[in-house]
């Protein structure tokens, strides 16, 4: 009799589960599970959160601006022209329709930091257009954003949005950076 070994679930995969897991209705007559926030959500640094601590100190004196290392560039129309008509292979994509901020964020860092790991260079990314009142979708807006960030920037190279038939505005091409040493 052979037993079955249990693999345990990656963080993406965690993140996932539970945003679909808490979609979920019991069957009729049977009472809901309450399902436990996920720690690598909690412990994932948040788009807009600051310490307290970082707060309530001082500010120190104005010092000179800091020379910006990274600047977020548009894809160029040549390769934005190839993806559009498929020439260039889309290697990943990530659907955040339907998550709050936190889990799209998470989600988002966690996607990307694989598919740069695993060599991928450009992926989709689908944010939805947002809401049917006639307001831009609140992850239509951060995404770019969050790619301007620290903990993007040493994978994003570039970004554009996508072709209509790969959602348009409601998705973004990202071209990923190289590995170093490929």
């Amino acid at each position: 009799m052979t037993t079955r070994r249990e693999r345990k679930l990656s963080e993406e995969e965690r993140v996932l589960w539970n945003v679909i897991a808490r979609t979920a209705m019991p069957l009729k007559g049977k009472r809901a599970i309450e399902i436990p926030d996920i720690p690598a959500l909690m412990d994932a640094p948040k788009p807009d959160a600051t310490p307290a601590r970082v707060a309530a100190a001082p500010a120190p004196a104005p010092a000179a601006a800091p020379k910006r290392l990274y600047v977020a560039h548009s894809l160029d129309e040549p390769t934005r022209d190839k993806l559009s008509k498929g020439r260039l292979p889309i290697e990943g994509r990530v659907d955040l329709h339907g998550m709050t901020q936190d889990e799209a964020y998470s989600l988002l860092l966690m996607f990307l930091s694989r598919a740069h790991a695993g060599g991928v260079r450009y992926v989709l990314v689908i944010t939805g257009k947002g809401n049917s009142k006639g307001g831009d979708g609140v992850l239509k807006r951060m995404v770019p954003a969050w790619l301007d960030t620290a903990p993007f920037r040493m994978l994003v190279s570039s970004h554009d949005h996508a072709a209509r038939h790969h959602g348009g505005s409601g998705a973004i091409y990202i071209r990923l950076r190289r590995r170093v040493g490929s």
